[in-house]
């Protein structure tokens, strides 16, 4: 037999139930605590940084070639020798240029022949004259002949000495002491008179060489200080300076020139490896100069232009929405008219998740 309890029972027992039930599932919330990125607020131009790609290489590249046409019959340098100044590199089979020299040899022979027949007949018909049996028209062209032919023979002396400078041509000597750092050229090699044949590393200090952009060319000046890195040296960082600067640019690649030498190079440095070079512009910094944040960390809403900033409350950060007044936009961001001062933190991302006063830990 199935018994009823009342209506009234019934409804006390499922709220107690209840409240025992909300009881014990009764669970206390964590705060989240957004991470952000942020930036120190600073002056346009306290202490801006700009890094540029260079090259390493030693101040004195020198490219080897002929100054001469003809097939490259010896080629006696290879990857990474070392060369004494003088020392004969290459050598042509320039047949044309020897068989000029031998042409220029035997014209001067024959020039020398003509003007000492002349001297022969220049002094006969002086003396002849001098007796009054030759007239001083045949002596003043007796004169004129000679002299004719000792201007050939001196014309033949200077063709010789240019053709057996052709020959020579034809020869390779180093120019300089140091390490061939590339052969671009093949024994049996038809070459050109300046096609480069090999590269001559005669440096003794190295250098980085790169390409200034026109936008900072007049930031930077001859003896500044900058930081170099390269990949291949790790955890290293070299100081240098600017030894060159170009004042007209290199219309392949749209840049300016530079030089930058490192105070103190290592063995570990080789020519050819990719460096890094960074600029610390207007080292001098202007109190004078507007502040800059950078554009994606300004929001904006009914009110106007605003940022997130950072303040600390005992162990915690917090946001802090912060109305700002803006003015003129560049590359590096907003100048703030009114709102900031330098030092202070300010968040630059993910301004449309933030709240006014929320928890977050900096990144």
């Amino acid at each position: 037999m199935i018994r009823y309890l009342p209506f009234r029972k019934i409804t006390v027992l499922t709220a107690l139930l209840g409240v025992v039930a909300c009881g014990g599932e009764k669970q206390v919330k964590e705060e989240f605590v957004r991470p952000v990125e942020y930036v120190e607020v600073s002056y346009d131009n306290g202490g801006k940084e700009r890094t540029f790609s260079g090259t390493a290489r030693t101040e004195k590249i020198i490219n080897l070639s002929f100054r001469n046409t003809g097939i490259l019959m010896q080629l006696d340098i290879r990857l990474g020798q070392s060369v004494k100044k003088g020392q004969l590199l290459g050598k042509l089979d320039n047949v044309e240029s020897r068989l000029n020299y031998e042409r220029s040899v035997s014209d001067l022979n024959s020039a020398e022949s003509q003007m000492n027949t002349a001297k022969l007949s220049l002094d006969r018909f002086r003396v002849l004259y001098e007796k009054g049996s030759a007239s001083l028209t045949d002596f003043e062209s007796a004169k004129n002949s000679y002299k004719t032919a000792q201007q050939s023979y001196e014309s033949a002396k200077r063709s010789v000495s240019i053709q057996q400078e052709q020959v020579n041509y034809g020869y390779l000597y180093a120019p300089e002491d140091g390490v061939i750092t590339s052969v671009t050229a093949e024994v049996d090699e038809n070459i050109s008179p300046g096609q480069t044949i090999a590269v001559l590393n005669a440096g003794t200090e190295m250098e980085i060489a790169l390409g200034l952009p026109e936008s900072i060319i007049n930031e930077v000046h001859l003896e500044m200080p900058v930081r170099i890195t390269l990949p291949s040296v790790a955890e290293k960082t070299f100081m240098g300076k600017v030894t060159e600067l170009s004042p007209a640019v290199d219309t392949n690649t749209a840049t300016y020139p530079t030089r930058i030498k490192l105070d103190e190079a290592t063995e570990e440095i080789k020519t050819g490896m990719a460096a890094s070079v960074t600029f610390e512009l207007d080292e001098n910094k202007n109190e004078g100069n507007a502040l800059r944040i950078p554009a994606h960390a300004v929001g904006e809403d009914s009110s106007g232009r605003f940022v997130y900033v950072i303040v600390e409350e005992g162990e915690k950060s917090v946001v802090k929405k912060n109305p700002i007044k803006v003015g003129s936009l560049n590359s590096d961001g907003f100048e703030v008219v009114q709102g900031l001062k330098v030092g202070q933190r300010i968040a630059t991302a993910g301004l449309q998740t933030l709240l006014d006063g929320q928890h977050v830990s900096l990144q």
